[in-house]
């Protein structure tokens, strides 16, 4: 079964192209995170937020980046992080087209 965590914080942007320019060099290291399968990087100019919808292949993995994550953030002076981890149903993602397959359900 994989396992989605969700991160959401205030944040003062950059946004949009800006944001992609300057978080480059993290979208590539996160990467490297013990068993990642995909992000998805959300923002949000008018609400003043970002964060991220990650899938990971265990919990365990999953808990491991979300406390290495909070603490970078914390580290960055954010305030108001949440974070969720949830457990997938991929038989019903599948009918609605989520992004699983064998390999990652």
């Amino acid at each position: 079964m994989s396992i989605i965590l969700q991160v959401h914080f205030p944040f003062d942007g950059p946004f949009g192209d800006e944001m992609a320019s300057a978080m480059t060099a993290l979208a590539e290291s996160i990467n490297q995170e013990p068993g990642l399968i995909w992000k998805i990087w959300t923002e949000d100019a008018d609400q003043k937020q970002a964060g991220g919808i990650y899938l990971f292949d265990t919990r365990a993995n999953a808990n491991a980046y979300c406390k290495m994550h909070t603490a970078r953030l914390e580290a960055m002076g954010v305030t108001g992080i949440r974070a969720a981890i949830l457990d997938t149903n991929a038989a019903l993602s599948a009918i609605n087209k989520g992004p699983f397959n064998s390999t990652t359900s």
